[in-house]
C-alpha cells in the first residue's frame, strides 16, 4: 500500500506548488486579478458550478460527444486497420491516403461540420471521430507489422484459416499497440470534443466556457477550465487502467508490476 502511495507523492507536491503560485501570483499584484483571479477565488468559482444543474448536464453533453466519439473512432480504427494490414497489397494501396488525410487538422474541418450538421452533436463526433480515428489505425497497423512471421507461417501451416491466424496470431501481438492507440484517442477525443463546443457552441463545456469569457464570469471561466483538466487526467488515468488489466499478461505490464 504504502510503495504504491510513494510515486503519487512527486505528483500531488507538484500540484501543491502549481496551486501556491496560482494564489500568490494575482496577489502579489504581479498579474491583474481580473484577468487571474486567485486560487481560492476559482474554487469558490468551482463550489458554484458544482451546485448548478446546467454544469452537470454540460458535463454529460461533452463525456457524450467524447464516449461515443472514442467509440466509434476506436471499432473504425481496428478494423479498418486489420483489413488493411492483412489483405495483401491493400496498404500500399492506401498508404498514400492515409498519409494524405492523417495529418489534416480536426479543426480545419470546423466549416464542413457545421455546413453539415450545424451546432448538433453530429458536428462534435464527426470532428471527434476523424481525430481519434487516426491514432488507433496507424497502431493497429504498427502492431500487425509487428507480427512474427514464422508465428504467422507456422499458423499456416497447421491448416488455420485467416479468421484464425488473426485470432490466435496477430490479435495477441497488436493488441499492444491497439491499447496505446485508444489512450491516445481517448485524450484526442476529449480535446476535439471541448474545442468544437468552444468553437462552434455544440452543448457541454467548450461552451459553457465560452459563454463564461464572454459575460466576462472569470472565475467561472477558470473553474470550468480547471474541471476539463481533472477530466483530462481521469481520462488518461482510466485508459492506463483498462491498459493494465487488457495486458495483465503482456511482459511490458509484468515488467512494471513489483510483485
Amino acid at each position: 500500500m504504502i510503495a504504491a502511495v510513494i510515486p503519487a507523492v512527486p505528483g500531488l507536491l507538484g500540484l501543491l506548488v502549481c496551486a501556491a503560485l496560482w494564489e500568490a501570483v494575482p496577489r502579489l499584484g504581479l498579474v491583474d486579478p481580473d484577468f487571474l483571479p486567485p486560487f481560492t477565488t476559482t474554487l469558490n468559482a468551482l463550489r458554484g458550478e458544482l451546485a448548478d444543474a446546467t454544469f452537470w448536464t454540460a458535463l454529460g453533453d461533452t463525456l457524450t460527444g467524447w464516449a461515443l466519439g472514442l467509440a466509434l473512432a476506436t471499432a473504425g480504427g481496428v478494423l479498418a486497420g486489420l483489413v488493411i494490414a492483412t489483405v495483401p497489397h491493400l496498404r500500399e494501396l492506401t498508404a498514400s491516403t492515409v498519409e494524405f488525410l492523417r495529418p489534416i487538422p480536426s479543426v480545419a474541418l470546423i466549416p464542413l461540420a457545421i455546413l453539415l450538421y450545424g451546432t448538433e452533436l453530429r458536428s462534435v463526433l464527426l470532428l471527434v471521430v476523424y481525430a481519434a480515428f487516426w491514432q488507433v489505425l496507424v497502431q493497429v497497423l504498427y502492431g500487425v507489422q509487428d507480427v512474427d512471421p514464422v508465428a504467422e507461417d507456422t499458423a499456416r501451416a497447421f491448416g488455420l484459416g485467416a479468421w484464425a491466424r488473426v485470432r490466435h496470431v496477430v490479435w495477441p501481438t497488436a493488441l499492444p499497440y491497439v491499447m496505446t492507440g485508444v489512450r491516445l484517442a481517448a485524450a484526442v477525443a476529449l480535446i476535439l470534443a471541448i474545442t468544437v463546443e468552444l468553437v462552434i457552441g455544440a452543448p457541454g463545456l467548450g461552451h459553457r466556457i465560452n459563454v463564461a469569457q464572454s459575460s466576462q464570469a472569470v472565475p467561472d471561466m477558470y473553474a470550468l477550465i480547471l474541471v476539463a483538466g481533472c477530466l483530462g487526467v481521469l481520462i488518461n488515468t482510466g485508459a492506463r487502467f483498462v491498459e493494465r488489466r487488457a495486458l495483465s499478461w503482456h511482459q511490458s505490464v509484468r515488467a512494471e508490476d513489483p510483485a
